[in-house]
């Protein structure tokens, strides 16, 4: 068949049924339309132009490009490439990326249909996409601007900026997200390169009995078929706790459906997946383990059979307590009482997991990296040896990724590396190693480059996910309307493996008390082993499930006692010298009343309007992770050349713009302009971060550079760049103040720092969310356009987690992997945001700031179930809430 791509004729005349996206991506090597969930077609993410019609490549067979036009944004001319790119980046339209070349298409088709589209034309259009960045406000205004610009056959002017805190530097190397010219990892291709895949358990506990590969081996084109036998080192890893087998033996147990049994390398992806299906294994089906009440039981049989979880299912205790709950109790006027439930959310990344293998001495992978790039960092495999291992990564902490590679194949760190790839969206959903080890693995034994790479469905199987949390809330307040005490227990089912279980239901009991001050308090948090998919960090990451509980108590009181809603919250507010849960007292920027106040006015006015109805909530979200860990972070700066400056560093870049924030401590520092500025994660720069979690980067990246640029600001009064060439500035910052849960100390220090936050969600008069405002203290906001775009895409999740999101598990097993069942709403789903920007400093914090990744969902489910109950009367107790149906009369 013949057809046009991109304006060049292309003769085709293999497989009919082939999908457009395998042929762009495979044959043609155009990667610019991404595979988010092939053949779902759910994201929207594969969209191209087909005859003047936005179409999904994953599921258009090639028979239908016969005689067509087809055309991805490698063909949008150069005038709309620069149009979009620069739209997208001026109103801060891209976060990750992945999703955006799509995006991009099915507005091009959209404006050329209708050249004056309104908000809602946009949002209608783009119903087929997904982000889990954005929150889609922004996005929608880029189209309108591009739209705007085409119409008028105006240019849109690159975004520039000095680079200064506080002001809107655009987003680094964004335009290359908008047109799809960042490499993802499943973009990239090496010579020689193999394929793998996996074999996963049929069931979520079962002993195997057998493992059997003889007819998978008969396949023409597999390599070698890999077990539990073939992993030279320890084969159990884990962030915390070692209890997560990268793959399980014959004679082991099962644990969950997303198990790792078996791993097949062969010449293509197909192959290996054919084979895979070809392994056969022989169970011993058992009966699994699935309710968290129920594993609590001593009788309960074990997910463990060895080690410390042979004991019981339990994971760990968080327990924190302070003054006589009885005496506070009885001295209460009113008491709310309620047990909650939250669910399993799927994180819902556009970018499934992939990684790449490849031993030493490979020649040099085709990076997405800067002009001349690739002589500033070491040749791959230059002193590694010729059984070193390199690995190209999407994860959230590449150095967490090596420390567990080291471990599998028991090799010292001088012969792994690990390269950042910026990935397509994390959420805490790429901390636990995952693809990673089964590709350095394979090509640390075939000494072959090895691509591994997930379905959409293997991912769904496969990763942790947000913790469900049982709640017992008991608050109460006295005859004014002050808190006295709260008294809660936890109990949440952290699934097949640790991950970090134990540390999300540490911070649920941590926060338990909210934005608030209780004088009287008895916390416990139970984090139980169970054969479920293993549940671990996601935003929020314990706080947001607490903050429902608690604010849905707090405006029961209100209406028992008669109190307004948002006075009783100021006047409860955590002031500078109030205590936490856990007994640290707030020294400093204490912001949850400034918040307050931020939303005061249009609380009051919805309140008064007859036709509205005002749900409130506020929140608290630590920075680090403390609790008597180190939160430490190093960085170094190179003047590589007189116009070429490099920031290596080790903090994952996954659409929230670390990468941004460095270049702007580093211009504010030093004055000098961001163009010059070129940012890295690499193992082999040893510049040693922690994972990219807790809505630390920002601080420990910022003080670092602070630090490193210190010599650089001395010698830059004496020098000019040119004499600088060659030299390198290291800077360091270290918190290792913070204290353990429970310790005997004179004073508590659980994190070194806070962000606070108020939302108010407004209902119209048919119970429909009409806007959602957010006032959030991030104690200096560095780029005003990142701050919104974290907050709008945190409400965008948590409206998602408050209404309509949920895995289904049945028998241990998702109901449905399809992405597009799990809940997460689209662009026009969304209702209108208003982000507001309260800046309260931070002692520890570089410039003031605080953390703002997280914080943005943790009040949005309870002002959201607040909101309902002002429409309906009814209480929600359970998560999702969906939508009601009737007005309360």
């Amino acid at each position: 068949m013949q057809f046009i791509l991109n304006g060049q004729s292309k003769h085709f005349d293999g497989d009919p049924e082939m999908p457009l996206l395998t042929f762009l991506r495979d044959t043609e090597g155009i990667t610019s339309p991404k595979d988010g969930c092939a053949p779902q077609a759910a994201c929207g993410c594969c969209a191209v132009d087909l005859n003047g019609k936005a179409v999904l490549a994953c599921v258009t067979p090639m028979k239908k490009v016969e005689g067509a036009v087809v055309m991805t944004t490698e063909g949008l001319g150069e005038y709309r490439q620069n149009v979009f790119a620069n739209a997208f980046v001026e109103k801060g339209g891209v976060q990750c990326g992945f999703c955006i070349p799509g995006m991009v298409m099915q507005s091009n088709a959209l404006i050329n249909k209708n050249p004056t589209p309104t908000r809602d034309d946009v949002e209608q259009a783009l119903t087929p996409h997904l982000c889990r960045c954005t929150g889609y406000k922004k996005i929608v205004d880029a189209v309108m601007y591009a739209a705007d610009a085409i119409r008028k056959e105006e240019e849109i002017p690159t975004p520039t900026g000095n680079g200064k805190i506080g002001t809107r530097l655009p987003k680094y190397q964004a335009q290359k997200l908008v047109l799809g010219q960042h490499q993802y990892v499943d973009d990239i291709k090496i010579d020689g390169m193999k394929f793998g895949a996996l074999r996963f358990s049929d069931h979520p506990r079962a002993k195997v009995l057998n493992i059997h590969t003889s007819e998978a081996a008969k396949l023409p084109g597999v390599i070698r078929i890999f077990t539990a036998a073939d992993v030279p080192g320890e084969r159990f890893i884990g962030l915390i706790k070692h209890d997560w087998p990268l793959m399980i033996a014959v004679g082991e147990t099962t644990r969950y459906v997303g198990d790792v049994l078996a791993g097949v390398v062969a010449e293509t992806e197909a192959i290996a997946r054919a084979a895979v299906a070809l392994i056969e294994v022989e169970y011993e089906v058992l009966e699994p383990i699935l309710d968290m009440h129920e594993a609590l039981k001593p009788e309960s049989a074990r997910v463990h059979e060895k080690g410390p979880g042979a004991k019981s299912n339990i994971l760990s205790v968080s327990a924190t307590s302070r003054g006589e709950v009885d005496a506070a109790r009885a001295g209460s006027a009113y008491i709310s009482t309620g047990v909650f439930q939250t669910q399993m959310i799927e994180h819902g990344y556009m970018e499934p997991e992939a990684a790449i293998g490849y031993p030493a001495l490979t020649p040099q992978p085709p990076l997405p990296r800067g002009e001349g790039e690739p002589d500033s960092l070491p040749l791959v495999g230059e002193g590694l040896g010729m059984r070193g291992v390199e690995i190209l990564s999407q994860s959230q902490g590449v150095y967490d990724d090596r420390e567990q590679i080291c471990q599998l194949l028991a090799l010292p760190r001088e012969q792994v590396r690990v390269i950042l790839v910026p990935n397509g969206g994390g959420f805490g959903g790429k901390e636990d190693l995952s693809v990673q080890g089964h590709a350095a693995l394979f090509a640390y034994h075939l000494q072959v480059p090895v691509k591994v790479r997930l379905t959409r469905d293997e991912s769904i199987m496969m990763h942790p996910k947000r913790h469900p949390i049982w709640m017992d809330y008991e608050v109460g307040c006295d005859k004014d309307g002050k808190l006295t005490f709260v008294k809660v227990k936890f109990v949440g089912d952290t699934g097949a493996y640790a991950s970090v279980g134990m540390k999300v239901l540490e911070r649920s009991a941590g926060h338990a008390t909210g934005a608030y001050h209780f004088p009287v308090t008895d916390v416990e948090a139970i984090a139980v082993y169970t054969n479920n998919i293993p549940c671990g960090a996601m935003r929020g990451f314990g706080v947001n499930q607490a903050a429902f509980g608690l604010e849905s108590c707090l405006d029961d009181l209100c209406e028992q006692g008669g109190f307004d809603r948002w006075q009783f919250r100021y006047e409860n507010a955590l002031q500078n010298g109030d205590m936490t849960a856990t007994g640290q007292v707030i020294e400093s920027g204490a912001g949850v009343r400034e918040t307050l106040l931020a939303v005061k006015d249009a609380f009051y006015a919805a309140e008064a309007d007859p036709g509205l109805y005002a749900g409130i909530a506020c929140g608290i979200k630590n920075t680090g992770v403390g609790n008597g860990m180190p939160d430490e972070a190093s960085a170094r700066i190179t003047i590589a050349a007189p116009d070429r400056i490099i920031i290596d560093h080790g903090w994952t870049e996954m659409g929230q713009g670390v990468n941004t924030v460095a270049v702007q401590v580093f211009c504010q520092e030093t004055g000098l302009p961001p163009t010059l500025v070129e940012v890295y994660i690499d193992t082999a720069a040893e510049q040693i971060a922690g994972m990219t979690t807790a809505s630390r980067a920002t601080s420990l990246i910022g003080n670092a550079l602070i630090d490193a640029c210190k010599g650089l600001k001395a010698d830059l009064e004496t020098h000019t760049l040119e004499d600088l060439v060659g030299r390198e500035y290291t800077g360091k910052w270290r918190v290792d103040w913070t204290t353990k849960p429970g310790a005997m100390v004179e004073k508590v220090y659980t994190h070194y720092s806070y962000s606070y936050a108020t939302q108010l969600v407004i209902l119209d008069n048919d119970g429909q969310i009409a806007k959602v405002i957010a006032a959030h203290d991030a104690g200096k906001i560095f780029n005003p356009t990142l701050f919104e775009g974290q907050l709008e895409g945190s409400i965008h999740m948590g409206l998602g987690y408050a209404l309509t999101e949920e895995l289904v598990l049945e028998g241990g097993r998702p109901k449905t992997t399809r992405l597009r069942q799990m809940g997460i709403l689209r662009a026009k789903e969304m209702p209108e945001m208003e982000i507001i920007g309260v800046e309260v400093p931070d002692p520890y914090g570089p410039y003031g700031a605080k953390g703002v990744g997280e914080i943005g969902l943790v009040p949005t489910a309870g002002a959201v179930a607040n909101a309902l109950y002002q429409f309906d009367g009814v209480r929600r107790r359970r998560l999702p809430m969906g939508m009601p149906k009737k007005r309360r009369r």
